[in-house]
């Protein structure tokens, strides 16, 4: 049972414009944007200040979809926020570009180097240092900068902080999982 209570329809005018911008119509919005919700005035602002769009947090159209999507996945498991991981694998992973077996991978200690580049293995390297150590060693530091310009390790940064945020606010709310199906793999 969810710690906190979701909003439930009917939902308020200004929520009903706010998830329409988010979701195919006919969606019901995740568990999450409508405990999120619950302090309305926030869930509006993080819409309208474009912090949450269709893709989720700080989607600038910086990073690659790809780079992105794994991103977001592996600060999931570094969090341990399953809920978040199960509602990106089953919305919009494969649609950023991830197959079956890289979504799979992300949940692995060790990244199989077969499914990824060494940016991918370096970016992943970088997420568990943030989520688990909050700390980024010399040796991953010039690792890292092989393949990132300084302004895409701050936007990677902070992607990852914001993410390690929402495994905060499921800790806290427990929302139940969506009932959403991954898409099939082709």
């Amino acid at each position: 049972m969810p710690r906190i209570d979701p909003v439930v329809a009917p939902y308020s005018a200004p929520l009903r414009e706010r998830f329409a911008r988010l979701l195919p119509e006919a969606m019901t919005p995740p568990a999450i944007f409508r405990t999120v919700a619950r302090n309305e005035g926030l869930f509006l602002h993080l819409v309208d200040s474009g912090l949450l769009g269709p893709t989720g947090l700080l989607d600038r159209r910086v990073l690659p979809p790809a780079l992105r999507e794994l991103l977001i996945l592996r600060t999931c498991v570094a969090a341990r926020n399953d809920y978040e991981w199960h509602l990106h694998v089953d919305t919009i992973s494969a649609r950023m570009g991830l197959s079956a077996a890289q979504i799979a991978d992300t949940r692995k200690a060790e990244p199989d180097a077969g499914l990824w580049s060494e940016a991918e293995r370096a970016a992943m390297a970088l997420t568990d240092a943030l989520v688990r150590h909050l700390d980024v060693d010399d040796g991953l530091y010039e690792r890292l900068r092989a393949h990132f310009d300084e302004p895409t390790l701050i936007e990677i940064t902070q992607l990852v902080g914001l993410y390690t945020g929402v495994a905060m606010q499921v800790a806290l709310a427990r929302p139940e999982r969506d009932a959403y199906r991954a898409p099939r793999a082709e």
